[in-house]
């Protein structure tokens, strides 16, 4: 138990530091885009490697959990994809823009994907955007007994987008080490059977998605620990719950609050308000304004 607790406050504090650099990249991107497309617009490697320089201002980084995903536009629907000088495309009014990274850290291992509006994103875009946020915060606000193993769980992240005829076509969610691999079971979130329980001090990502061939591709996430919950019942099971770790907004332009509950809604508020408490000391007078409005409450 007290290795498991020194690991989570690790990950906690590796979080925090991460979601800062991401917040800076974030806002960075949000500014850029624009201002370049003038002149051709900002590319997707030119973008790999702004991020990179956040990350390496953290004395405590050490290398990249994985190659980062940055995908524009159509190159965003392909799951998996790594930009190259041959792929690398510009990030184009009206398109989305799709990050997936993570570092390295002596404390903790991070991965997160945001997903953002590159100007005014369509209607569609939005719903879709919706719909998988709403997946995961689905998952994200899960009470589950002992027991329970990712693939118990995983209809919570899809069942918004299933009710649309929709889904994706990769696991929800995969274990993540402490300064090891990225990818680290055997817990995951999957359709695939899978009798490994959830167990607390456990690390696992939540992260549905929604992939429109040669259009866009969409993804939130976050990683999570799973936690004992004090929540109501008889006393006779015990309850597991995830904390969320990563701290970064999610882009509120994307998002239709019209699809949305009030719990969805109350959820995402607090959790852009953890957010903003995390990082607003942090930042520069010109990146904390670019985040108050990021996290402003629905």
């Amino acid at each position: 138990d007290v290795y498991k607790r020194q690991e989570l406050a690790g990950a906690r504090a590796a979080h925090r530091r991460d979601g800062g650099a991401l917040t800076c990249f974030l806002a960075w991107v949000d500014r850029e885009a624009p201002r370049r497309a003038e002149n051709g617009g900002l590319s997707e490697l030119e973008a790999v490697a702004a991020l990179a320089d956040f990350r390496r201002e953290d004395p405590l980084f050490r290398d990249f959990s994985f190659e980062t995903i940055a995908g524009s536009g159509p190159n965003g629907a392909i799951v998996h994809y790594r930009v190259s000088p041959d792929s690398d495309r510009k990030l184009q009014e009206g398109e989305l823009f799709l990050c997936d990274s993570g570092g390295q850290y002596l404390d903790g291992t991070t991965d997160v994907t945001r997903t953002m509006a590159i100007g005014t994103p369509t209607t569609e875009m939005r719903k879709h955007f919706t719909l998988v946020l709403k997946g995961h915060i689905a998952l994200a606000r899960a009470r589950f007994p002992e027991g329970t193993s990712g693939s118990q769980l995983d209809v919570l992240a899809r069942h918004a987008l299933w009710q649309e005829g929709l889904d994706y076509d990769h696991g929800t969610g995969h274990g993540v080490g402490s300064y090891l691999g990225v990818h680290e079971g055997p817990q995951r979130i999957s359709k695939l059977p899978n009798s490994q329980a959830l167990q607390p001090g456990m690390i696992i990502s939540n992260e549905p998605g929604y992939y429109r061939t040669d259009g866009y591709g969409i993804r939130i996430e976050n990683l999570v620990a799973v936690v004992e919950s004090d929540g109501p019942g008889d006393g006779s099971r015990r309850m597991l719950a995830f904390e969320t770790l990563t701290l970064a907004p999610i882009d509120r332009r994307l998002i239709d609050k019209s699809l949305m509950t009030a719990a969805e809604i109350a959820w995402l508020d607090a959790y852009h308000a953890r957010v903003l408490a995390s990082h607003a000391d942090s930042l520069d007078s010109d990146t904390r304004v670019w985040l108050e409005a990021a996290t402003a409450p629905l």
